[in-house]
C-alpha cells in the first residue's frame, strides 16, 4: 500500500513539477552541441532526491546525512538548470554532500584510505553520469537496470540497505522514464536529475562494496565507465579542454553523426549494463580481481571496434544511403 502511495504521490510531483517549469520557462533549447531538436522541459529529475525524500519521511528518518547530502547536491543541480551557477560553489557544495555521505557511512572511522577510494568513485560516477545524460531514455533505463541488479542483489544474495529506500527510487525512475523513454520526450533529467540519481546509486554502491568488501559491483555501471574514460582520453589525445561542452561520446556519434534512434542507443546501453551485471552476480568461481580486468577487457575491445566502425567512412556512406 506505501508503494501506491509514493506512485501518487511522486506522479503529482512531476507532473506540478511540469507546471511550474512552463510557467517559468525551465527549459532545455537546442543548440550544435544537442542531440534533440525541439524545446523541451528541464529538471524533470527532481523526481529522484523527491523519492529518497519520500521514503525518508515514511522509514523514521533513517540515513539522515545521505538524505541531507542529496537534497544539498540536488539543489545546488537545479540552480544550475535555471541559470549558471559559480563552479566554485557548485564544487564546494559536492564535496560537502560527499563528506556527508562518508559521514553516513561510517567511512571516517574505519582506515582512511578507503576515503580517496570513494571519493574517486563518487566523482567519478557523479561526472560520467551527467556526460552521459544526452539523449532521450538514458539515464532512466540505465538507472532502472542499475537499481534492480542492487534490489536483486539485496533480496536474493546480500542485505544491504532497506528494500523500501530501493523501491521507492524504482518508482522514481520509472514515472520519469513514462515521460522521458519516448521519441519526443516530455521532459529532460536536466543536472539535478542526472546528478541525483548518480549520488543515490553511487551511495548505494559505496555501501555494498564496503559491507561486502568485493569490489567487482563498481562494474554494475561499467559500460557508462568505459564510454566516459575512453572520451576523456581520446580528447586529451587530440588537445582538447575536457571541461568545455561536446559531442564526443560513444552515443552522442550514433544519434548526431549517424542518425541511429536516440530509444535504440539507450536501449542498447542498458542491455549491455544487464549482460555485465548479470554475468556479476551469477559468478561465484572465478577471483573478482580477475573477473573485472576480463569483463573490462572484453567491454573495451568492443567498445574500441564499435566506435571505429561508426566512425568510419564507409558505415558513414551507408547510413547515409538509408
Amino acid at each position: 500500500m506505501i508503494y501506491l502511495l509514493y506512485l501518487v504521490l511522486l506522479l503529482i510531483i512531476e507532473l506540478a513539477y511540469f507546471k511550474i517549469a512552463d510557467r517559468y520557462n525551465i527549459i532545455d533549447k537546442p543548440n550544435h552541441r544537442s542531440s534533440h531538436t525541439e524545446i523541451t522541459i528541464r529538471g524533470g529529475g527532481v523526481i529522484f532526491p523527491f523519492s529518497v525524500f519520500l521514503w525518508f519521511v515514511f522509514s523514521g528518518l533513517q540515513y539522515p546525512w545521505f538524505v541531507a547530502g542529496l537534497l544539498l547536491i540536488s539543489a545546488i543541480s537545479f540552480l544550475d538548470d535555471i541559470k549558471d551557477f559559480s563552479r566554485r560553489l557548485r564544487l564546494l557544495a559536492h564535496l560537502l554532500a560527499m563528506l556527508m555521505v562518508f559521514w553516513q557511512l561510517g567511512l571516517f572511522s574505519v582506515n582512511w584510505i578507503y576515503i580517496p577510494v570513494a571519493f574517486v568513485l563518487l566523482i567519478g560516477v557523479i561526472n560520467a553520469y551527467n556526460f552521459m545524460d544526452g539523449i532521450n531514455g538514458i539515464t532512466g533505463l540505465y538507472s532502472a537496470v542499475a537499481l534492480l541488479t542492487l534490489l536483486w542483489i539485496n533480496t536474493y544474495k546480500t542485505y544491504f540497505i532497506d528494500s523500501s529506500l530501493l523501491l521507492s527510487v524504482i518508482i522514481g525512475v520509472l514515472i520519469f522514464n513514462f515521460f522521458n523513454f519516448r521519441k519526443k520526450a516530455a521532459c529532460f533529467a536536466g543536472d539535478v536529475g542526472s546528478i541525483s540519481i548518480a549520488f543515490i546509486i553511487c551511495f548505494l554502491l559505496i555501501k555494498l562494496i564496503f559491507q561486502t568488501s568485493d569490489i567487482r559491483y563498481v562494474l554494475l555501471l561499467a559500460v557508462y565507465g568505459v564510454d566516459a574514460v575512453f572520451t576523456i582520453i581520446l580528447r586529451l589525445l587530440k588537445g582538447e579542454n575536457i571541461f568545455l561542452a561536446h559531442r564526443s561520446h560513444l552515443y552522442q556519434l550514433m544519434v548526431s553523426e549517424r542518425k541511429f534512434k536516440h530509444l535504440t542507443v539507450a536501449t542498447l546501453y542498458a542491455f549491455m549494463q544487464l549482460i555485465i551485471n548479470w554475468i556479476i552476480v551469477v559468478t561465484t568461481d572465478i577471483n573478482k580481481y580477475q573477473l573485472i580486468c576480463i569483463i573490462l577487457i572484453i567491454l573495451s575491445v568492443f567498445y574500441i571496434i564499435f566506435r571505429n566502425i561508426v566512425a568510419s567512412r564507409r558505415f558513414t556512406k551507408r547510413v547515409r544511403c538509408n
